[in-house]
């Protein structure tokens, strides 16, 4: 289930997935009849995960956030000019 802390893949429709990820922040239950897969779980510093840096908010049209097909295409050099105070993973690991 898409509960927060976990760790979910974007989904661009049905039977399909991007190479987005994201941290659910809250309990998206919707999003399980939508075909977002969780592959995993934030199970220490969820703290740090809710200071990411959100007032992009979402991609458009829904807000201000990065647009997919650039990053894609331009990967890091587009979000580093665009987007300077995106927050980045740096490390994860694997929980037995």
């Amino acid at each position: 289930p898409n509960r927060k802390g976990t760790i979910t893949f974007a989904t661009s429709g049905e039977d399909s997935r991007t190479t987005q990820v994201f941290v659910n922040l809250k309990n998206n239950a919707r999003l399980d009849k939508m075909g977002f897969s969780p592959i995993g779980e934030v199970v220490e510093g969820m703290q740090v995960v809710n200071h990411f840096y959100s007032s992009y908010g979402e991609g458009a049209p829904n807000g201000h956030g990065p647009d997919q097909s650039k990053i894609q295409n331009n990967g890091n050099s587009y979000l580093d000019k665009k987007f300077p105070k995106l927050s980045y993973f740096k490390k994860a690991e694997f929980a037995d």
